[in-house]
């Protein structure tokens, strides 16, 4: 049984020379594969041994003399139980094996995040405050902010499709494409164009992928926000005063649908103390015990900002999150909420 693997029905035997069928049952459980079945063989009326070699783990037995008919059907009932018990191995190995894949890219997506606030300390021109709480089975939400000259500060938000190592890679892979654009080109839509075209020359690789991406370069001398967006939910500004809007819905196709997407750049006025709320679908899907989102028809995060505007973003973000968890009740997360606040200064 060392030597050889893939023996998978044993006959046996109790009463034999060297070696009685027990023992050997006894040692052969200490090998702890369940792959193996054994049937043990006894003279009729030998109840005892029987028992034993049950409550030992044999899988079935025979008495003698035997039947060949049903010695034949036995040996393929081991098989067939052999056979359930692979494919229950193979099933725990998957997700084994998926559960580890979860947690990789629950890391390497977590890396890839700004944690530090605030992040620039030198600037008092703006706050910035970005949080994301995973889900059970890791997406690929992202956000960044980043200078791209002394003057103007890119903010990114981002969702995209599927799950696992795959998508954490697209998330990665948007973050440092768009960072590397963002360097050569200042215009908002012509970057998100470069790199639709480039995730739509790579989709035949993973077809299921898309991003939605929202991406906006703030003037931190004059409040000034240039922004594109590619089929991603549209922020929401909280004025100093109090008052809420949604920033016009841009009607453009996620990244990576069509090739040669042409993206157009709208701009809005921050006055001091004026807030840019971004987020992903993570949030206002979040769904309750009755299935109902959270921003279904409701408009619960507009609500929930109109007050809001006298808070810091870490306490909103905060906030926030616990409204969401509250509402979900003790339905399960099913994807990434992420949020990715800015206020003018």
């Amino acid at each position: 049984m060392k030597e050889i693997p893939g023996i998978s029905v044993i006959l046996l035997d109790i009463n034999m020379p060297k070696k009685d069928g027990l023992t050997f049952l006894k040692e052969l459980n200490g090998m702890n594969n369940p792959t193996v079945k054994v049937v043990m063989v006894t003279a009729f009326g030998d109840m005892e041994n029987i028992r034993a070699a049950m409550n030992g783990g044999a899988f079935d037995f025979l008495t003698k003399p035997i039947d060949f008919e049903v010695l034949e059907i036995t040996i393929q009932k081991a098989l067939k139980q052999v056979e359930l018990v692979e494919e229950a191995l193979k099933l725990r190995d998957e997700k084994i094996a998926n559960d580890k894949e979860l947690e990789d890219a629950a890391r390497i997506q977590q890396a890839m995040l700004p944690h530090t606030f605030p992040p620039f300390p030198g600037h008092n021109e703006f706050s910035i405050y970005g949080k994301m709480i995973p889900a059970k089975k890791v997406g690929g939400d992202f956000y960044d902010f980043f200078f791209i000259d002394e003057n103007r500060l890119a903010l990114v938000i981002g969702d995209v499709s599927g799950k696992g190592i795959s998508a954490v890679l697209y998330m990665v892979k948007s973050c440092t494409l768009l960072k590397t654009m963002a360097s050569r080109i200042i215009h908002p839509g012509e970057c998100l164009r470069m790199l639709n075209n480039r995730f739509f020359r790579e989709k035949e690789k993973d077809s299921n992928i898309s991003v939605t991406i929202f991406y906006g370069i703030l003037n931190i001398k004059t409040g000034l926000v240039q922004y594109s967006c590619g089929g991603h939910p549209a922020p929401y500004v909280v004025r100093a005063n109090g008052e809420v809007e949604q920033l016009p819905q841009v009607e453009e196709f996620p990244l990576a649908f069509f090739e040669n997407c042409e993206y157009e750049v709208e701009r809005i006025q921050l006055g001091k103390g004026d807030t840019i709320f971004s987020y992903t679908d993570g949030v206002t899907d979040a769904e309750n015990t009755l299935g109902h989102g959270f921003d279904d028809g409701e408009k619960r995060l507009q609500t929930f900002l109109e007050g809001t505007h006298t808070a810091s973003l870490e306490e909103i973000a905060n906030r926030l999150i616990t409204e969401i968890n509250r509402f979900m009740g003790d339905e399960p997360q099913m994807d990434d909420i992420t949020l990715l606040a800015l206020r003018y200064n």
